[in-house]
């Protein structure tokens, strides 16, 4: 009787050890199929190796071509558009007539100059008689003085000769003495009234001749605004962006257009801000137009950051293209550095991401991958520098991460 009983007993402990087995086989299915991290298409996700390489430390842009000098046509009267004598793109000389503009407020203030400034000539020819007419007047009484005096001191000396020999009395010889003195005051009065009076007269006459030469200015500034309603070119090119209508009304500092110089070029091109303090003036670089090459100097920069970007003009070192018109695209590599050696990735999506300072690193197996901090280097246009975070053969996830948010770890789903 006891035997059969340990044989029941042992066949319970080996089917219990089945059935613990069983679910433990089950639970480590189960644990596989539990998702680890935020679930990603693998198709979705591009993947490069990390491998060691050389870096180009250049970065490659999209130019445009500009006209190397422009003139800017504002209006500088206003009036209506009477005339157009050019058209937009066509090539122009420098003072050809390129339209013609009516005011007639110009034309009213000219002749209410031209009527004021005839106004005072001939008021200042009326003051010049008047003042002759008054100097031969003082000429004249100045001369009778003279001649009063001369008199009064010819009798004078024959009443003194009388007075010697007893012919005339002391009284008479001193009215006759008096009397000279008299003649002497009243000239010698006359003669500074008129020294006076001519100094004033020529004052007048003076700030006459100013007010008219201040007339005669007014009046060629207002032939000049009427010259202005006749537009010309002010420097030899292509008149651009002209667009002019007979019957329009023109307003001052209205932009017109502008004349190009299509003899000279630059290139101008948008860098991403990334580059700011790494592009200088006079780094180096090359075009490719109509398939050949141009040497390049960065000639300019604007700090200012729009969209991500700032611009730079690019002058031609060595001459530039034979055929080359306003808008026309180029490729152009500026360099910034010397290349080297370094460990690599491709320069994709991930960057703008996040900022070059994390990464997606996926494990042997391929079907997870963890986030990483990154130190990164230097950038060109399809490659960026590991500086530190990752190690060579390495793969990890290129692509966008917008998607991944802050997530410390992702598994792939086909």
């Amino acid at each position: 009787m006891d035997q059969p009983l340990r044989q029941r007993r042992g066949r319970r402990v080996l089917l219990g050890a089945a059935i613990v087995l069983a679910l433990a086989l089950g639970a480590a299915a189960l644990w596989q199929q539990i998702p680890r991290g935020l679930q990603v298409a693998r198709a979705d996700a591009r993947i490069a190796t990390v491998a060691r390489g050389v870096f180009r430390d250049d970065v490659a842009l999209r130019a445009t071509a500009a006209p190397l000098h422009s003139v800017m046509l504002d209006a500088v009267e206003s009036g209506r558009v009477e005339e157009v004598f050019a058209r937009d793109g066509a090539p122009v000389r420098q003072g050809e007539v390129l339209f013609r503009l009516s005011n007639p407020q110009r034309r009213l203030d000219l002749l209410a100059r031209e009527a004021e400034h005839a106004q005072q000539i001939s008021n200042l020819t009326n003051l010049r008689i008047a003042l002759e007419a008054s100097r031969m007047e003082r000429e004249r009484r100045g001369a009778e003085l003279a001649f009063a005096l001369t008199l009064a001191e010819k009798q004078h000396a024959r009443n003194a000769a009388l007075a010697q020999k007893g012919f005339v009395s002391p009284n008479a010889l001193e009215d006759s003495l008096d009397r000279v003195a008299q003649q002497r005051r009243l000239y010698q009065s006359d003669n500074a009234g008129y020294k006076t009076e001519a100094a004033t007269q020529r004052d007048a006459v003076r700030q006459m001749e100013q007010a008219i030469g201040r007339l005669e200015a007014g009046l060629q500034l207002v032939n000049a605004t009427i010259d202005a309603l006749a537009v010309r070119a002010p420097v030899s090119g292509r008149l651009t962006d002209f667009h002019l209508q007979v019957g329009e009304t023109v307003k001052p500092d209205q932009h017109l257009g502008r004349i190009d110089d299509v003899d000279q070029f630059k290139l101008s091109a948008q860098v991403d801000e990334y580059y700011l303090n790494r592009v200088a003036v006079g780094r180096q670089g090359t075009a490719t137009i109509n398939g050949r090459a141009h040497a390049l100097t960065v000639s300019r920069i604007y700090p200012q950051i729009k969209d991500g970007r700032f611009t730079v003009e690019l002058a031609f070192a060595n001459g530039q293209p034979e055929t080359l018109n306003p808008g026309q695209a180029a490729d152009v590599l500026v360099t910034l550095g010397g290349a080297s050696e370094a460990l690599l990735l491709p320069n994709d999506a991930f960057l703008n991401d996040s900022g070059g300072v994390a990464v997606y690193v996926l494990d042997k197996d391929g079907k997870t991958a963890e986030r990483r901090a990154l130190r990164s280097g230097r950038r060109n246009n399809s490659q960026v520098e590991v500086l530190a975070g990752l190690a060579g053969g390495e793969r990890v996830i290129v692509s966008s991460y917008a998607a991944y948010g802050k997530a410390a770890r992702l598994q792939f789903t086909e």
